[in-house]
This record gives C-alpha cells, structure tokens and sequence, in this order.
C-alpha cells in the first residue's frame, strides 16, 4: 500500500472558523473515502494558541469583542456571519452561553500530550468534545477541572494528562509555532500543498486530489 495521504491541520480552539473547517473536512474525507477507498489517511492536529498574551484566568468574552471590533453593532454583524457559516456546516453556536475568551495554552498542551499517549479515536474524541464544551456549553477551556473532566469523558486518566496542565498561562509553543502564517484553520496536505482558511468540502476535497496527483507526476 502506499504512503497514507498526511493532513496537518493547524487550529486553535478559540477560533469558530477552526470548528466549521474541521465539519468541511470530515464531510471531505467521507467523500475521499467513497470515491478512493485504496486511500489511507493520517490526521494531525497541530495547535496554534491565537492569544497567547491572554491573561490566565482569560477575559470576559463580550467585553473582549466589543474591544476588539469597535461597537456592539459590529460584533452582532460579525456573530451572525459566524452563525450563518456555522448553520451552513452543520452547526450551532450560541455565542450568547460563552462568558470568558479563555487562554487555550493548557487545553493544547493536554491534547498534544493526549495524542502521545491515546488512540485516534481518543484524540477525535477529546477535540470533539473539548469544541463542544467551549462553542455548545459556554464551558472554561483555560479551567484544569474542565479540561480533565473532558479527557476523562474520553478514556484518558487524569494521572496521565495532569502534568500538561501548567496552570500559569505560559504561552504553548508547539510544533506547530510558526507554520500557519498566523491564521487558521490551516490545511497542509503531503507537507506541501496548503490551504488556509475554513473553505468548502469541494476546495478540501479537491486540496487531497491534488496532493495525490502531485504523487503520480514523474520525478
């Protein structure tokens, strides 16, 4: 068989974009998988901690916003353009259950870590439901009870994600540190071909057919 078709994707688990680009993948691979069964695929989460400065304890959420766009106005216009590409993907986030814009450096150390010790199916899980947590439940993603409690909910022992959890907001430097040109979500097929942004299960789909193009053009 030949070497499995490597997507990187680069998201931090602040960022709403990073949640509707991660329902155009999955409709993308189930795709893939239908059409190119011979296909293996290896999926990687690589985190990117969008505000790092964030204090520990984060910052209330509406008051961030409204800092950072100008005007309740803008931050209506700006939540229901989110909605309506979230609607379109299969989601629902009700921007009204989340109270804080927590530091995420704690929750990407806990899925890295995550991902060194469990299953695939483990680490899917866990971004599953730590993506719920924040965008569905309104739940703390800078909070060490939150985070353990999700892991736990996915198989993991909190004796074995505890010590990721450093608690004092320093910033998370991952792998990752550099590679998505600052934005996200970010889609890296084969280590070559990128694509950036949440765009639509064609672009994706068609992003892994190029990949795998670039496989049969002689060297």
């Amino acid at each position: 068989m030949s070497q499995p078709l490597s997507i990187e994707v680069f998201f931090d688990f602040i960022c709403p974009w990073c949640l509707i680009g991660k329902r155009q993948l999955g409709r993308a691979l189930a795709r893939l998988r239908a059409t190119r069964p011979d296909v293996a695929v290896t999926l990687q989460w690589r985190g990117v901690q969008l505000l790092p400065d964030l204090p520990v304890a984060g910052v209330p959420f509406a008051e961030f916003y409204l800092r950072r766009l100008g005007s309740e106005q803008a931050v209506r216009l700006r939540q229901a353009q989110v909605r309506e590409a979230a609607a379109a993907a299969g989601e629902d986030i009700d921007f009204a259950h989340i109270l804080r814009m927590p530091n995420t450096a704690d929750a990407h150390r806990l899925l890295a870590q995550a991902a060194a010790i469990g299953s695939a199916q483990q680490v899917e899980a866990l971004l599953e439901c730590l993506f719920a947590a924040y965008f569905h439940n309104g739940e703390d993603l800078g909070d060490p009870a939150t985070l353990l409690v999700a892991a736990e909910s996915c198989g993991f022992l909190a004796a074995e994600l505890v010590d990721s959890l450093h608690g004092d907001g320093r910033p998370f430097f991952g792998e990752a540190a550099g590679m998505a040109g600052g934005g996200v979500p970010c889609f890296v097929f084969d280590r070559q071909l990128t694509v950036s942004g949440a765009q639509s299960t064609e672009v994706l789909l068609g992003a892994m057919h190029a990949a795998l193009a670039r496989r049969e053009q002689p060297a």
